[in-house]
């Protein structure tokens, strides 16, 4: 077996699940359009009842400027978010020692993803991606991109042999949403389920 850890997974998904509110994640955004997805999954875990008892925010050079050309205001860090520089490589998560156990990437540029899957190191974001993924923690890539080249592909599957999990940002119509916010929140919903959430998404054939 190339990568035995890989079948322990599961392990660790449902040992996450059963922590409590006590957890601590981050929520990286980076320079590729979707900057709704990103503004949704923030309020969403702001509202969990369960959610967790930190929650960092980064953001890369060029998401802010993203973010205020498609919502029309600039982001503003307020309680439960925590905002740090991504030149910061005193935020705790830059550590495996760190209690941080997710790492959500949203939206995630091709250069972000593409820099995790190399082993480049070079800002907190990526850095926080190789903690995740050295100390066998959830990471969650949300790639916004259409249509993929093989590099993409590529960089998605040496992502997902070493661990992360792709997330694409493809909404699904069986819920049948009727605004943009509700298309988006298909995809937000199945990135809370995938980082051990309870969420009040659809759920296929189920009440």
């Amino acid at each position: 077996m190339l990568f035995p850890w890989l079948f322990t997974t599961g392990l660790i998904v449902n040992t996450l699940q059963q922590m409590d509110s006590k957890r601590k994640i981050t929520v990286a955004v980076t320079g590729a359009s979707g900057a709704l997805y990103a503004k949704l999954l923030l309020e969403e875990l702001s509202r969990l009842e369960e959610g967790p008892a930190e929650i960092a925010v980064v953001f890369s050079g060029n998401a802010a400027g993203i973010w205020k050309h498609e919502l029309g205001l600039p982001f503003q860090a307020a309680p439960p978010f925590r905002h740090y520089e991504n030149d910061d490589f005193y935020a705790p998560f830059a550590s495996g020692s760190s209690s941080f156990d997710t790492l959500i990437i949203c939206p995630c540029s091709m250069g972000t993803l593409g820099r995790i899957a190399s082993g480049v190191s070079d800002d907190l974001i990526t850095r926080a991606a190789d903690v995740m993924l050295k100390e066998r923690r959830r990471l969650i890539l949300v790639p916004r991109e259409t249509p993929y080249n093989l590099i993409h592909l590529e960089n998605m599957r040496t992502l997902t042999l070493a661990g992360g999990i792709i997330c694409p940002a493809t909404p699904s119509f069986y819920s049948k949403p009727d605004t943009a916010e509700a298309i988006c929140m298909t995809v937000v919903h199945r990135i809370l389920s995938l980082a051990g959430f309870k969420s009040d998404g659809f759920r296929w054939a189920e009440p």
